[in-house]
């Protein structure tokens, strides 16, 4: 049975307040939440890069709210004039090496920051569900061979990992403290995905990124771990699970669903960045290569897989995509992008086709 698309019924004129709205994935989430109908408020920092796919969606002025999660008054007061149904929390310093250069500034945002959200959403009687979401290095990686499940300990050496951990921590906390059990009527839940890709991410640091502006400027990408192993999935698939974990909230039986949640992909596509450089390099052509990083580089983990096992049974998600398709999907798009197609109508092309993938009798990964 093909995996659930999220329920325009459910979305339609609902009010979602979506922080992290001017980043890869908020501006994915922002696009395809419009698509279904949903009224969506925005609250992020300012775009990092030029350029970047919120800029190119045109997401509405109006309703975008530019701000730091990190001011409390701020944030407060921009989910208060939102009056929002659904939240769903994804503003975060996204990366390990940046975390190692500033880490008080990397848990002020994701530890501090899911406290401020949380403790803002405790003020806004509207809210009925809210998504935090974190990351699969929230968990105590001790690099084993085996996917992490929801009942292993959170952790993390480097600070990123460690502040997801700790948002994690606070989000049980927030939840067992002040909501449900005749505290505010939200329901509270965290979804832990694996790592993205995607068309229009143009972030610094960040593998596939990294890898196409290599590849366009004709030089070889300098890789610094080839032999990691890490979840991959198309940008499409834990956000389809954000989305479905949210109507889940929502629903009657919502507080069965307030719980932490994995949303990674099947083992076979938890593969090493190696495979990933040389499968984009051998269908982009031209030459196109990599090398072996010689600088040092600070920890970062090795082996890393989560299970989805409870989202598939519970949730009625799964992976659509299989790498290679992922790979294709996302291979395409950067080309079709520098061919001068417009960034907005490939992701809204690729969203539907993507939906059409959850359509009764439809094939996972199935070909371009």
């Amino acid at each position: 049975m093909a995996a659930l698309n999220p329920d325009p019924a459910f979305w339609a004129g609902k009010r979602v307040l979506l922080t992290g709205h001017t980043g890869f994935k908020g501006a994915w989430l922002s696009l395809w939440l419009a698509r279904l109908g949903a009224r969506v408020t925005g609250f992020a920092l300012a775009p990092e890069t030029r350029p970047n796919l919120f800029e190119a969606i045109a997401f509405p002025s109006e309703a975008s709210r530019i701000g730091d999660i990190r001011d409390l008054p701020a944030l407060a007061a921009a989910v208060a004039a939102a009056e929002p149904e659904i939240v769903i929390h994804m503003a975060a310093q996204a990366l390990v090496r940046p975390s190692y250069t500033d880490p008080v500034g990397t848990f002020a945002v994701n530890t501090m920051g899911s406290v401020h959200l949380l403790e803002a959403v405790r003020s806004a009687p509207s809210v009925r569900a809210v998504v935090v979401v974190t990351s699969d290095k929230a968990y105590e990686n001790r690099e084993w061979p085996y996917a992490y499940r929801e009942t292993e300990a959170m952790g993390g050496r480097d600070p990123y990992s460690a502040s997801k951990g700790c948002a994690e921590l606070v989000t049980s906390a927030y939840r067992a403290s002040f909501f449900g059990a005749g505290g505010h009527p939200a329901r509270i839940a965290s979804a832990r995905a694996g790592n993205v890709i995607g068309g229009g991410d143009w972030s610094l640091d960040r593998l596939i990124p990294d890898i196409v502006r290599a590849f366009e400027a004709g030089d070889s990408v300098e890789i610094r771990a080839p032999h990691a192993i890490r979840p991959w999935q198309h940008v499409l698939e834990p956000l389809a699970g954000y989305l479905r974990l949210a109507e889940c909230l929502a629903g009657a039986d919502g507080a069965a669903f307030a719980e932490g949640w994995n949303l990674g992909p099947a083992d076979e596509d938890c593969r090493p960045v190696s495979y990933l450089v040389e499968r984009l390099a051998q269908g982009w052509g031209g030459g196109a290569g990599w090398h072996l990083s010689q600088k040092t580089h600070p920890h970062e983990a090795t082996y890393l897989k989560v299970d989805a096992s409870k989202a598939r049974a519970r949730l009625g998600w799964d992976r659509r995509l299989t790498l290679d398709t992922a790979l294709d999907w996302t291979a395409a798009w950067y080309r079709a992008a520098a061919s001068g197609a417009d960034p907005r109508a490939l992701a809204e092309a690729e969203i539907a086709r993507y939906e059409a993938l959850g359509q009764p009798g439809a094939k996972a990964g199935v070909q371009a």
